[in-house]
């Protein structure tokens, strides 16, 4: 077993990120410097993408293992005696919700933004449906042409069928881009994971977009707060607000950790 990939910032209480997509954590830089003023930022990089592994094969990937590669980073980041904080977002959120389930030892407050565990919904096979679709389309057509109906799925639109424009990537093409790993290796098992009820002893929160109103993601985190029990609360920005508005999505964060 390899050691986990992680970078470190800032000083205070740790709060470890757990990615999206691919586990790439390219676009949170502006976020990171914004907690670093408050936390010990520890950015967690499951497949190593950021760590001279972009380009290398990839397996398809299961939430547990991106979980129990956050726990050992708490392992090796945590002082004794002390819990941290987590953000996961999108995918990461999925890892989140299965580390506060399976490892709460050391959580304090779980932060799950966004997370696409569509099969927990009433209509989860339906929206499992419908992102194994999305999968096919990135095989048949590549990247461009599957993100087009991600889209639409996420939104909850009809999706327009025809010949989809585009070519299937080559494997180097694949293992160059985190997106092409994303669709290839973690949309279609990471959206088909149902969460576990997280112990009371962790406070979990399920977060949206502000600008996701009305669309899917929107809807399953307030699914997921209700079932599970987490607070919902809504972030700046939408899916990818971290990135959108990485400063005003970091104060946010902020004062959902503090309260109480």
């Amino acid at each position: 077993m390899t050691d986990p990939y992680y970078d470190v910032c800032g000083t205070g209480p740790v709060l470890l990120l757990v990615p999206g997509g691919a586990g790439h954590p390219m676009g949170l830089e502006p976020m990171t410097r914004r907690l670093a003023r408050r936390f010990t930022v520890v950015t967690y990089d499951p497949l190593g993408l950021a760590h001279g592994r972009l380009g290398l094969p990839v397996a398809d990937q299961r939430v547990e293992e991106w979980s129990d590669g956050a726990r050992r980073v708490l392992d090796q980041v945590l002082p004794d005696g002390e819990s941290a904080c987590v953000l996961g977002t999108s995918s990461g959120g999925i890892a989140a919700l299965d580390l506060v389930a399976r490892h709460p030892e050391r959580l304090r407050h779980v932060v799950a933004h966004e997370p696409p565990c569509v099969a927990a919904l009433p209509d989860g096979a339906r929206q499992r449906d419908r992102f194994r679709e999305v999968y096919d389309t990135y095989r048949a057509a590549g990247p461009q042409a599957a993100a087009a109906r991600l889209v639409a799925v996420l939104q909850e639109r009809t999706v327009q069928d025809g010949d989809p424009e585009g070519r299937p990537l080559t494997d180097e093409e694949e293992s160059s881009s985190p997106m092409a790993l994303f669709l290839a290796h973690v949309l279609r098992q990471f959206t088909s994971y149902v969460p576990h009820p997280a112990p009371a002893a962790v406070r979990l929160s399920l977060a949206a977009g502000a600008d996701s109103r009305g669309g899917l993601l929107h809807r399953t985190a307030a699914v997921l707060a209700e079932r599970y029990g987490g607070g919902f609360v809504e972030f700046p920005g939408g899916h990818i607000g971290a990135v959108e508005q990485p400063e005003a999505f970091a104060d946010r964060l902020i004062d959902v950790l503090a309260s109480r």
